[in-house]
């Protein structure tokens, strides 16, 4: 008779979920943040982006300062409020799974192996395209999440089979 997995794990570490889970969660705030940013500021955005630009001492005639000043003119309010509902749903998603992370839920170890392994190889194209700190730093973080979830993923399904393997053995 096969064992009905429990819905909590019990055998995980707390701090080593619960830090998958702030993180996770801290990627939703940021979004909720600038997608709320970019609604307030929608009308005002050519003014705005042209005053960042000019705070981070990037030259108008610059190639990275004329895309983004390209972008943020053709930001109508329909798309302003198509990247607000995208980032919505992002955030949403990344609730859900800390909430589920934080309370030791399998189904959220689960999610996050899948989810981080989706965007792995997005963020290995982005190291290779350009290396940076932070693309690597983004990459190493994604890779250690990866890898722990598995851990734990894995280190559960033995558990289980050798707590199947004890007990059939002692009903012989």
């Amino acid at each position: 008779m096969s064992r009905i997995p429990q819905a909590v794990d019990r055998r995980a570490s707390a701090a080593g979920l619960r830090t998958v889970a702030v993180f996770e969660a801290s990627k939703g705030v940021a979004v909720v943040v600038l997608a709320i940013i970019l609604i307030a500021v929608r009308g005002q955005i050519e003014d705005y982006t042209e005053d960042f630009l000019f705070a981070l001492h990037l030259a108008p005639d610059r190639r990275f300062a004329r895309w983004i000043m390209d972008a943020a003119t053709k930001l109508s309010d329909a798309h302003a409020w198509t990247v607000f509902l995208a980032g919505a749903t992002y955030s949403t998603v990344r609730f859900v799974e800390a909430w589920g992370l934080w309370h030791f839920r399998v189904w959220a170890e689960w999610f996050a192996l899948l989810s981080g392994t989706l965007y792995l190889p997005w963020e290995i194209l982005k190291v290779a395209e350009r290396a940076s700190w932070e693309r690597v730093g983004i990459l190493v973080i994604n890779i250690a999440i990866i890898l722990y979830m598995l851990v734990i993923r894995v280190r559960d399904a033995r558990s289980r089979e050798n707590g199947e393997g004890a007990r059939h053995e002692s009903g012989k």
